[in-house]
């Protein structure tokens, strides 16, 4: 059956992806890498926190009058928390997970599974075997959950989760980066 949608499937994901590459850059975070492979692996985002990096003004002003460098409507809490902001130089390689609401898989949660976790950490040991450079730093495995919805358009407004974090229109969809787990499955 041909998806007739506004938005393909594969497309939520990107831009589930870059809603969070996005909100870490306006948290001193550096992206490195987006959709990194490598054989039967796949990282979606890969980010350098230096430990001294702040949000730019710039960046900032940006994201508090709501625009996107994309020109999507953007709202995003300034800052992270600082439990969640690395103390000193921090490698993430993040793992997004968009769905829509009422989903199978409780947000994307239960696909993180064990099988899943070692495909990412065999994944990040060749990105640190390519990159030699990087592999001193203390490494991070984050989830990143995002939950999209369908805009209709008889719709006057759009139910937005007061826990959400950040959130993106784009192509008929509104996407809420709800929740975000550092060191999620750290060993």
């Amino acid at each position: 059956m041909a998806d007739h949608s506004s938005y393909h499937y594969l497309d939520i994901g990107i831009a589930g992806e870059d809603l969070v590459a996005e909100w870490l850059q306006s948290n001193g975070w550096v992206i490195l890498h987006r959709r990194w492979r490598y054989r039967n692996g796949e990282i979606d985002i890969i980010a350098q926190y230096d430990g001294q990096q702040q949000p730019t003004k710039q960046g900032e002003k940006a994201l508090q009058q709501g625009k996107s460098n994309t020109g999507n409507e953007t709202t995003v809490v300034p800052s992270l928390s600082p439990s969640l902001t690395p103390l000193s130089p921090t490698l993430a390689f993040v793992e997004v997970k968009t769905r829509s609401r009422d989903n199978w898989d409780a947000g994307g949660r239960n696909a993180i599974t064990k099988q899943k976790q070692t495909k990412l950490q065999q994944t990040s040991l060749m990105f640190l075997a390519k990159y030699p450079q990087k592999a001193d730093y203390p490494c991070q495995f984050d989830v990143a959950i995002v939950y999209c919805q369908q805009i209709s358009q008889g719709l006057a407004a759009l139910t937005i989760s007061e826990e959400a974090i950040t959130t993106v229109s784009v192509g008929g969809y509104l996407l809420m980066l709800e929740e975000y787990i550092p060191a999620a499955f750290d060993t």
